[in-house]
């Protein structure tokens, strides 16, 4: 069959500035499987420029698709322009099935059905089995109800199937890498870059975050592949920057040292950066200089408050003295610390927000990223917010960079105010500016002036934009009413081995007849 990949463009501002492309590795780890199966599968990547959906269209009639597969890795903030895009493809090309995967359509899918009619099937889940198995399906006429993880119309009801199991051997399905040009894709200032996953999933319980049930449970590539895997990318493609998407990639302390010894053992000039816990850095103080030798330039630590309370309610589970620790620990091995601040939380004051600004001048991390909590339908933090007004029902803002939910105690302007102050306060005080200048290390130096320069983009554009193009609501709907019930029942997106045997069930009640009229 021949297969289109879509990577559709998306609103937010993070996606192109500083104009800079990272390729859409769960796209590609699609492809490879399709590719493998015997398909003839093409990626347009329409995040470049980013191409305006008529031209995307336009590219789609060219390749004559029989199938169009779209996902976005942002997927709530992106369903939008999924949803007009897709609805183009169909009065375009009537006759290609339409399949659509990503977390937000995983949980939202009987909406997205009702809603979205040129949408023909959903992937719930991680998609490099589920995928083949829909498409070998719907090309040769067979049940569609016998496959796990996909939601479709059943005479015209949508229609949901048990989840599929999780992929327990990470290294089965390789990704399809002929999929993109690696020349058009750079990070961290114009040097070419990959995104890879050395683990799925996460082991630690906050019920905020809309990935941990997404993957079900931690699981970890072979360490010892994956960095054959990756000095290919950098002796083949050139490839510079490894940028990981995991939550958590060294949940394991023996599995991750193992990665480590054996990317320095393939002897490569990388730059890494990704995100880990401050107490994983603590763990590992003795093997923080395998850290260095392989690469790694910057971590990314899920800070998320200082205040007891908020940490509790959210079940972060960390310490502020530990992640004091860590960014210590990760500056005295040479590498960047970067301190995600979450704001938005309902009982937040000014004395609050102070508070907490003095807190992170006295972590000193190397730089900062400030979110605003955003409530997922799934997680359950969304039932201890269900009755929490929504200021934003823009959905293309739901992405943790702009507030939508109301604070009670703070206009949406003062929160803003108090963001941006956080930040400039954080990321131009003496220390930060010294290390900007004149850090004695050139490859730290280059990491924190590119850094420098996407904040001076950044910051403007984000100010600007809530001034002039979004608007917000000052009595709007509570949480409830606008994305409906809670499904933290649902949180879990892949079956446990608990759940094989309601599985085989429904497989074994899935009759032929029924499964063709759905197909």
């Amino acid at each position: 069959m021949r297969i289109l990949i879509i990577n559709p463009p998306h609103p937010s501002i993070g996606s192109r500035i500083p104009r800079e492309q990272l390729p859409p590795l769960g796209l590609l780890c699609i492809g490879g499987p399709l590719i493998d199966d015997g398909h003839d599968v093409r990626l347009l990547d329409a995040e470049f420029g980013p191409m305006p959906l008529a031209e995307i269209v336009q590219g789609a009639v060219a390749i004559k698709p029989e199938a169009i597969l779209l996902g976005h890795s942002g997927s709530t903030s992106g369903h939008p322009i999924v949803a007009e895009l897709t609805r183009r493809l169909r009065a375009a090309i009537p006759d290609a099935w339409i399949i659509y995967g990503g977390v937000f359509p995983t949980y939202h899918w009987r909406e997205v059905l009702a809603q979205e009619p040129q949408i023909d099937a959903i992937v719930r889940g991680e998609g490099e089995e589920t995928a083949p198995r829909l498409i070998r399906a719907l090309e040769s006429r067979q049940p569609l109800l016998a496959i796990r993880g996909i939601a479709f119309r059943h005479d015209g009801v949508a229609v949901g199937t048990p989840p599929a199991p999780v992929i327990a051997d990470l290294d089965s399905f390789r990704i399809g890498w002929e999929l993109i040009d690696h020349r058009r894709y750079s990070y961290w200032g114009n040097k070419r870059a990959v995104v890879v996953q050395f683990s799925r999933g996460c082991p630690h319980l906050c019920n905020y975050c809309g990935q941990r049930g997404f993957w079900t449970r931690w699981r970890h590539r072979d360490p010892k592949k994956l960095a054959a895997e990756i000095a290919w990318l950098h002796r083949v493609h050139g490839v510079e920057v490894i940028n990981f998407a995991d939550e958590n990639p060294s949940a394991s302390r023996k599995a991750w040292k193992a990665f480590l010894e054996a990317l320095i053992a393939e002897n490569v000039n990388l730059t890494l950066v990704g995100s880990t816990r401050a107490d994983d850095i603590v763990r590992d103080a003795d093997i923080l200089h395998l850290y260095k030798k392989a690469g790694c330039e910057r971590f990314l630590m899920g800070m998320e408050n200082t205040d007891k309370a908020t940490l509790d309610l959210i079940r972060k589970g960390g310490s502020t003295t530990k992640d004091r620790e860590a960014i210590r620990l990760l500056r005295q091995h040479g590498i960047l610390s970067m301190a995600t601040w979450v704001v938005g939380f309902e009982e937040e004051t000014n004395r609050d927000l102070w508070r907490g600004l003095r807190q992170l001048l006295s972590y000193d991390p190397d730089q900062i990223q400030t979110l605003y909590v955003t409530p997922h339908r799934w997680t359950p933090f969304f039932r201890i917010a269900t009755e929490r007004r929504v200021i934003q029902t823009d959905q293309r803002y739901w992405d943790y960079k702009h507030q939508v939910l109301a604070t009670r105690h703070m206009a949406p302007w003062r929160l803003l105010l108090w963001v941006k102050c956080i930040e400039a306060i954080v990321q131009l005080r003496p220390k930060a500016l010294w290390r900007v200048l004149f850090h004695r290390d050139p490859k730290l130096r280059h990491a924190m002036r590119w850094y420098t320069r996407m904040g001076r983009r950044v910051w403007p554009f984000e100010i600007m934009s809530f001034l002039f193009r979004e608007r917000r609501l000052a009595d709007g709907p509570t949480l409830a009413a606008f994305w409906g019930a809670p499904q933290d029942a649902e949180e879990e997106a892949l079956a446990s081995k608990q759940k094989e045997r309601s599985i085989a069930a429904f497989d074994a009640e899935a009759t032929p007849n029924a499964a063709e009229q759905a197909a």
